[in-house]
């Protein structure tokens, strides 16, 4: 069985005879991986995965003997065809398809270490595609809250250390308060991805009108509070803050990163992807004419008197002599890269957490 996959992964295109379409699949599927031997191409809930000739050609003979022995000669022979390489290249081999599978070699699901043998493909192989497993919905919220709220808390002790005037009490106060406003975003967005990956089942374009729901939510909530509250309290009504458009441009983004780390696309490709979509939602924010949380803080600032913030500070920081347009153009880059990257690394940690069937 094993030469005969690997014999197809290695035809060239051509049309395949009906002896072979019959009594061969084309592609081996393993909880929420295609092993696609004809187009050489290893997927994850219909996303591809990058794979080398060689770990492809590795990975294709050890699912092709799930549950046998597959030994480093075995290896030599039909994948490096007899070419000498060291141990450390079939060891390289083995950790490039753990990371690409998720795999934990402590904890193994897919590929296991037979110490001074070789390696056994452990995982569950059917002749038809299984209805992909969907990430734990508790998970993911959690990692979102919990990414919202280191961000927010990062972004309040920034601007606290700069702008602050009254110690370092009131850089705590400002980091606690806008860690606040960082985990609700978190959840709100979180809450958005949970709904549509219990919703469908698996992890498609859904996530992303989700979470752009969420964004609309929380930044409706957020405008509601940052105006309405305050002027409740004070009598001033505030301007300019963050609002529902901000909440769903950077929930498209999130929503974005969720689709491709979710999915099982590689670190790289999640990263750039978090920056690229970081990068795309500050220009929209900041060419529509909206603001995120330092010209949240400087309206608040003009509309109430006595707030011991010198915003000013921060423009200097940005090479502005004041907290200027450009200045919060600057401001705007950065809150949104901080957010989406913490979104991003957070969904790449869970995303290796126990799955639960669709």
């Amino acid at each position: 069985m094993a030469e005969t996959v690997l014999n197809a992964c290695h035809r060239p295109a051509m049309a395949p005879d009906l002896e072979t379409m019959e009594t061969q699949p084309r592609i081996l599927h393993f909880d929420a991986f295609q092993l696609d031997c004809d187009n050489r191409q290893l997927r994850k809930h219909g996303l591809p995965i990058e794979l080398g000739s060689r770990y492809f050609d590795a990975l294709a003979l050890l699912v092709s003997r799930r549950g046998e022995l597959v030994t480093k000669d075995s290896f030599m022979d039909q994948v490096w065809h007899g070419i000498p390489v060291t141990d450390e290249a079939l060891t390289q081999c083995i950790r490039t398809l753990r990371r690409a599978l998720g795999d934990d070699v402590a904890n193994p699901r897919f590929i296991e270490t037979v110490p001074k043998h070789g390696y056994r493909f452990i995982a569950d192989k059917t002749a038809q595609a299984p209805l992909t497993p969907s990430p734990e919905g508790s998970h993911v919220a959690g990692a979102c809250t919990l990414a919202g709220l280191a961000s927010g808390a990062v972004a309040g002790l920034i601007y606290g250390m700069i702008a602050a005037t009254s110690g370092g009490a009131q850089v705590l106060v400002l980091a606690a308060m806008i860690g606040a406003l960082g985990l609700l975003a978190g959840a709100g967005l979180g809450a958005g991805m949970t709904a549509a990956l219990t919703w469908r089942g698996r992890v498609d374009g859904w996530v992303v009108a989700c979470t752009a729901i969420g964004g609309l939510a929380v930044g409706a909530l957020g405008n509601l509070l940052g105006r309405e509250g305050v002027g409740l309290l004070s009598g001033v009504s505030i301007v300019n803050v963050t609002g529902p458009f901000e909440g769903v441009v950077l929930g498209t983004a999130a929503g974005l990163v969720a689709w491709t780390a979710l999915a099982g696309c590689t670190r790289r490709t999640v990263f750039a992807v978090c920056v690229l979509a970081g990068f795309g939602a500050a220009a929209l924010i900041f060419f529509s004419g909206g603001t995120l949380l330092a010209g949240s803080l400087q309206a608040l600032a003009q509309g109430l008197t006595g707030t011991q913030l010198n915003l000013a500070k921060i423009g200097m920081e940005t090479g502005e002599p004041r907290l200027t347009r450009t200045a919060i153009g600057l401001t705007v880059a950065a809150e949104s890269q901080i957010f989406i990257l913490s979104i991003g690394a957070g969904l790449l940690a869970v995303r290796n957490w126990p799955m639960k069937p669709a």
